[in-house]
C-alpha cells in the first residue's frame, strides 16, 4: 500500500509537496483504516481544488514518476539520439521562477508490501533535470523494526553505492547505467529480484484521466482481459453493472476482421437489454449507451486489476458524467474489505462538493489543491487545516457547506465578467 508521496518542482508545484495515505489520530470512520504492517493506511483519498489549481498535477507527478521508473531502462544515447534521452520523458519543472525553471525536480514514495511479502517498507525515489538523473535511492525496514531504513542503494552523480544488491549483479549494473536510466529500472530489466519488486510495484498501479479526451476515448475502446473470448469475464461485467443499470443483461459480440493467424482484432459488441412487458431481448450497439455507463465500462478493468494486484488506482475527474451515487458506490468498494482483501487504493480528484460530507469521508481522506496569484501550487489536508482562529476542524463540522463558503481555501475566485463591454 502507498503510504506517501512526495514529489517538488513539477508543474505547478515549485515547492515540496507530500500526499500522505497513513490514517491520523482521529476518531471517525476507524473502519476505513487498514492495518498492515506497523502502519495503519487508509484505502482512499480524494483531491479537491478550484478548475486549474493543481488536482491533476498530483496525479501527473505519480504518473510521470512511475512512467521512468517502468521506461527508463531503455533510455541512452543509442536508444535516443541524444544525449539527454527522449523528449517526452524529461520532467516539467516549474517555469514562472527562473531559480526553478532549469532546476531538477524530485520524486518520492514510501510504501509497504502485501502480507505475502513479509509486509517491508520501503522508501524509493530520484531527482532528475533535462539532462538525467542525478540521485536514486532505495532504503527498506523490516515489519519488526521501529527504526530507521536500511540503504539497499544510493547514487549521486557518477557515484554509486550498491550495498544491498547481490555482488554479481553489482558489475552489470555499473556497466550498463546511463544517465537518464534508473537503477531501478535498470535492474528489473536484468532480473535483479530487489529492484524487480519495485518496478513492479509501480505496474500495479494504474491511471484514468477522463478530463482528457483522447485518453477518454481510448479508455472506452479498453476492453476488460479476455472479454471477448471468455464467457464468465462476461458475466463478471454483467454483475458490476447490474449495480447501477440493471437493465444490462448481457453482452453479443461480433468479430468483423481477423488476421492471418486467426486472432480477432476487430469486434462489435452490442449490449443486451430486456424488453418492456415481454421475455424477448433487444441488443443496443455498446457505443450508444449512455456516457456514464460507457465510464463505468472503462473503470471495470482498471478496477479490477487493482483490486487483484492491490495496486493504487488514480482517476481524474471521477465525477464526470457519473451520479454521485455511483460514485459513492465505487468509493465504498475500497472500503469494503470483502470486495477488496488485497487493500488497493483509490485516489481520485474531484469537483462535487456532497462528497465531502462528514457522513462519508474522514478528514485525513480529504485533501485540497490551491494556486497563489504567483502560480505556484500546495496540496493540504482536511485534517492538517487551521482556521483563522488556529483551530483545526471538528469532525462534527459541515464539510461541504464551509468548503462552498470558502472556509479551507482550493474554491476559484469569483469575480463578475461583462464580455461585451466597452463594444
Amino acid at each position: 500500500m502507498l503510504l506517501q508521496f512526495n514529489f517538488k518542482n513539477f508543474t505547478s508545484f515549485k515547492d515540496n509537496a507530500s500526499l500522505d495515505m497513513t490514517a491520523t489520530k482521529i476518531s471517525e470512520y476507524n473502519n476505513h483504516v487498514v492495518k498492515v504492517g506497523n502502519e495503519k493506511v487508509l484505502p482512499v483519498a480524494v483531491i479537491f481544488g478550484a478548475n486549474a489549481s493543481g488536482k491533476s498535477n498530483v496525479l501527473e507527478a505519480f504518473r510521470y514518476m512511475s512512467r521512468y521508473v517502468i521506461a527508463s531502462f531503455g533510455f541512452g544515447g543509442e536508444i535516443s539520439g541524444k544525449e539527454s534521452g527522449p523528449e517526452s520523458f524529461k520532467p516539467s519543472p516549474f517555469l514562472l521562477d527562473p531559480k526553478t525553471k532549469d532546476a531538477e525536480s524530485s520524486f518520492e514514495v514510501y510504501f509497504i508490501s502485501s502480507e505475502d511479502t513479509g509486509e517491508k517498507s520501503y522508501n524509493y525515489g530520484f531527482t532528475i533535470d533535462q539532462n538525467g538523473v542525478n540521485e536514486e535511492w532505495l532504503n527498506w525496514k523490516s515489519k519488526s523494526s521501529r527504526g530507521e531504513y536500511k540503504r539497499i542503494f544510493y547514487r549521486k552523480g557518477k557515484k554509486l553505492d550498491l550495498q544491498g544488491i547481490p555482488a554479481k549483479s553489482k558489475e552489470n549494473l555499473e556497466i550498463a547505467l546511463e544517465k537518464e536510466t534508473l537503477i531501478v529500472s535498470l535492474g528489473a530489466k536484468l532480473k535483479i529480484d530487489k529492484l524487480k519488486f519495485i518496478r513492479d510495484w509501480f505496474l500495479n498501479n494504474d491511471f484514468a484521466d477522463f478530463g482528457k479526451p483522447a485518453e477518454n476515448f481510448f479508455l472506452s475502446e479498453k476492453l476488460p482481459a479476455d472479454f471477448v473470448k471468455n464467457k464468465e469475464v462476461r458475466r463478471n461485467v454483467v454483475e458490476y453493472f447490474s449495480k447501477f443499470d440493471p437493465s444490462i443483461i448481457g453482452f453479443e459480440i461480433e468479430t468483423l476482421e481477423k488476421d492471418d493467424e486467426n486472432k480477432s482484432i476487430k469486434v462489435k459488441i452490442d449490449a443486451v437489454h430486456k424488453m418492456i412487458g415481454t421475455e424477448e431481448t433487444a441488443s443496443i450497439p455498446l457505443k450508444l449507451e449512455s456516457a456514464g455507463t460507457l465510464k463505468m465500462f472503462a473503470l471495470y478493468p482498471l478496477l479490477q486489476k487493482v483490486l487483484k494486484s492491490g495496486g493504487v488506482l488514480f482517476v481524474d475527474e471521477l465525477n464526470a458524467r457519473l451520479h454521485p451515487l455511483l460514485v459513492r458506490t465505487f468509493v465504498i468498494a475500497f472500503l469494503d474489505p470483502e470486495i477488496n482483501p488485497k487493500h488497493a487504493q483509490l485516489i481520485f480528484t474531484s469537483h462535487e462538493p456532497w462528497q465531502l460530507s462528514s457522513k462519508m469521508m474522514r478528514r485525513d481522506e480529504v485533501w485540497f489543491t490551491e494556486k497563489a496569484d504567483t502560480g505556484v501550487s500546495t496540496l493540504y489536508s482536511l485534517a492538517d487545516f487551521i482556521d483563522e482562529d488556529g483551530t483545526k476542524i471538528r469532525k462534527d463540522e459541515n464539510y461541504e457547506k464551509n468548503y462552498l463558503l470558502g472556509k479551507y481555501g482550493a474554491i476559484p475566485a469569483m469575480m463578475h465578467f461583462d464580455m461585451f463591454k466597452g463594444e
